[in-house]
């Protein structure tokens, strides 16, 4: 009996051992089959993607840039025995790109805006800085080795809100479109690769057939002559015959030039300058419009600015009281000059 039962346990564990070498062997031959049908899909899949990414490889023809930024500033005096005044004083900038570039083809676009204000204590609030700039730029060359273009260029100016000569805030000396300045003109423009004069970007365009329009749309200052357009014709008792002009157009010669550097690291420099002269109007007396900035970075939101802005325009006439009766009297064209420093955040994206 025992014999017997030790025989059917052997026979059974001997069953079990040969059931679980087959499973074994089973499941090892599973296990590699789906290896190799695993690597044969890794291979297959890195091939595919390697054909999508050809197939997908997209060229960027437009660039674009977009910079947000804010400068404060900001004293306050308590029992300052040295006196002063509490102040605050805010400007938002803005600056806008869009740029298409295709083998021999170059098209540039940008908008730039600037307002800013100063409130002080015990005066009413003065405008700082008001801007608004359009411009465009199309350029075509014969082959891509040339850095010379023929080029159309299309700028536009003007500003936001009325402008007085403080503390006089009665009558404002400008307004929007009262000027609005608009160029438009073909000519030639030479763009520099930045690597071969380290330099990360230098053009210079030059255009001999260029159209001047002065835009003064407030009727009182184009009677009074302002910004260079025709004043209106009165009769010896000083009532108005015929109104002034809202528009003066020129026909001149054009050349600007800008280049922007990184001379130390974390400060750029920017450098703008246009000439112009009227052909028909005093040939070679030379409108002048120019920029020159230094930008500081600190972090990639914090920037500081310094600049300066000069122009000079033949056309633009300075005026002031000086004897006091309450009307500008009219004196030749001057220098204008601002200078700016501010500190603040920037968000680009």
């Amino acid at each position: 009996m025992k014999i017997r039962l030790f025989a059917l346990l052997f026979f059974l564990l001997s069953v079990n051992i040969y059931a679980a070498k087959s499973d074994f062997r089973s499941l090892k031959d599973s296990i590699l089959t789906v290896v190799d049908s695993t690597s044969a899909a890794v291979v297959d899949t890195t091939s595919a993607a390697t054909d999508s990414t050809a197939a997908d490889t997209v060229v960027v023809y437009w660039t674009e840039k977009n910079a947000v930024g804010l400068n404060l500033s900001e004293v306050a005096f308590v029992n300052w025995n040295a006196g002063g005044n509490n102040s605050v004083s805010g400007l938002i900038h803005a600056d806008f790109k869009r740029n298409f570039k295709r083998k021999l083809t170059n098209w540039k676009n940008g908008v730039n805006i600037r307002y800013g204000l100063n409130a002080q204590e015990g005066r009413e609030v003065r405008k700082t800085e008001d801007e608004l700039r359009l411009s465009s730029s199309f350029g075509y060359r014969r082959d891509s080795v040339s850095n010379w273009y023929y080029s159309a260029k299309f700028n536009f100016n003007t500003q936001f809100t009325n402008g007085y000569k403080y503390p006089e805030t009665d009558k404002p000396i400008s307004k929007f479109m009262a000027p609005g300045y608009m160029f438009l003109g073909i000519g030639s423009e030479y763009s520099a690769p930045s690597e071969e004069l380290n330099v990360e970007e230098l053009n210079v365009y030059v255009s001999p057939v260029t159209q001047k329009s002065t835009f003064v749309l407030d009727q009182r200052l184009a009677n009074e002559g302002m910004f260079g357009v025709t004043p209106a014709e009165k009769d010896e008792e000083g009532n108005i015959v015929t109104e002034g002009e809202n528009v003066r157009t020129e026909f001149g010669f054009l050349v600007t030039s800008g280049f922007s550097k990184q001379v130390f690291e974390n400060v750029n420099l920017n450098n703008q300058l246009s000439l112009y002269s009227d052909y028909l109007n005093k040939f070679g007396n030379v409108d002048v419009d120019w920029q020159l900035n230094v930008d500081l970075k600190v972090n990639d939101f914090i920037k500081a600015n310094v600049g300066s802005h000069l122009r000079y325009d033949d056309d633009v006439k300075y005026k002031e009281d000086t004897n006091g009766d309450g009307e500008l009297e009219t004196f030749g064209p001057k220098v204008q000059f601002k200078q700016m420093l501010g500190v603040g955040v920037v968000y680009e994206f």
